[in-house]
């Protein structure tokens, strides 16, 4: 089969359904390592790579936009920024980023600025393909809180605003197209109102945690993205590494993800975990890799336009990259719907 490609929102850019996830460049992985998944990827028809200015993750001041460095250093090295679409984001607030703009990011003419122009500098390029709100500047259900808890949001930057500094981004030349990250169904059609009345550029996308663990997405977000032709962009596809069955008997793995960073919990709660060994018992009765069936799975949503995988090795990058090529049948399916039924959406 090869490589799939769907087009990015109303633009014209058509990117791979399987996105190439960065954040672990320059914690987990080394640059030398980061250009050898690089230059596979685009070998095997990946050309969508999403990354931003708080990566590496875990975030911290030693690590912050190390991420964007090592890209920028292979970007320099080959000179091929045509042939790939790149996304990065701009960090939204929180006191736990001090390293960060003191923690107090706000979706202004300042900070979009800073940080766009910094993101640039390190990627040595003069654009980016997408840029994205990391998270939402005003309290609401991200991050694994799935229900809303009105809070007082403090003062916040008047969403039209945000659109106006963005677009000016865009006539600048050095954004091709704008999207959303952990937004809400209100957040989403609220910026497009905005657009729409006051004749501003739409956003493209939404970059969500979409998993067999967690598809919460499917409730308001997945019309949303259909009816308005902004598309997901699946990140956590495999709930930190969960779904592929290796943290199942409370193993951790030397050099896992979930050993390095046990707080790194969000996917490993009980009934997440037996969920999981549910949905891994299924792919091995179908001759399937675990992994690649959850993948795959996220893969085939009609809501979808690319999945973010991340690996730490190349194995898992070729592994990730291949599930691209798995058809799961109606037997498969019908098994995920059930296991779903019972452990509805355990990892919020």
């Amino acid at each position: 089969m090869g490589m799939e490609y769907r087009t990015l929102g109303h633009s014209e850019i058509k990117v791979s359904v399987i996105c190439l996830g960065t954040m672990t460049w320059g914690e987990q992985n080394t640059a030398e390592q980061a250009f050898e998944q690089l230059d596979y990827a685009l070998a095997h028809g990946v050309n969508f790579i999403d990354t931003a200015e708080l990566y590496a993750v875990p975030t911290k001041a030693e690590t912050c936009g190390s991420t964007e460095t090592i890209i920028g250093q292979w970007i320099k090295a080959r000179g091929k920024r045509d042939d790939f679409v790149l996304a990065s984001k701009v960090t939204g607030p929180g006191d736990w980023l001090p390293h960060i703009r003191e923690g107090k990011t706000r979706f202004n003419r300042d900070d979009i600025v800073a940080a766009l122009d910094a993101s640039l500098q390190r990627l040595q390029t003069d654009y980016l393909d997408l840029y994205q709100l990391h998270w939402p500047e005003r309290k609401t259900n991200f991050f694994g809180k799935l229900g809303y808890t009105p809070e007082d949001d403090g003062e916040l930057t008047p969403m039209l605003e945000t659109l106006q500094v963005l677009e000016e981004q865009m006539q600048a030349g050095k954004v091709r197209h704008i999207g959303l990250s952990n937004e809400t169904p209100w957040g989403v059609m609220r910026f497009l109102q905005l657009a729409e009345q006051h004749q501003l550029s739409r956003f493209v996308s939404i970059q969500n945690p979409y998993a067999l663990l967690n598809r919460s997405y499917e409730v308001g977000m997945a019309e949303v993205s259909y009816r308005e032709n902004v598309g997901l962009l699946a990140y956590s596809p495999l709930g930190f590494g969960m779904l592929t069955g290796k943290y199942l008997q409370h193993a951790r793995p030397d050099g896992a993800r979930l050993t390095l960073y046990p707080d790194y919990d969000r996917y490993s709660n009980p009934v997440a975990v037996a969920a999981t060994a549910k949905y891994v018992d299924l792919a091995r009765q179908h001759q399937l890799d675990p992994a690649q069936m959850a993948l795959a799975y996220v893969n085939t949503r009609p809501f979808l336009t690319s999945t973010i995988i991340g690996a730490t090795t190349m194995a898992q990058l070729k592994s990730n990259i291949d599930s691209i090529d798995i058809s799961l049948t109606d037997e498969v399916l019908e098994g995920i719907e059930a296991i779903h039924r019972e452990y509805p959406n355990p990892a919020p």
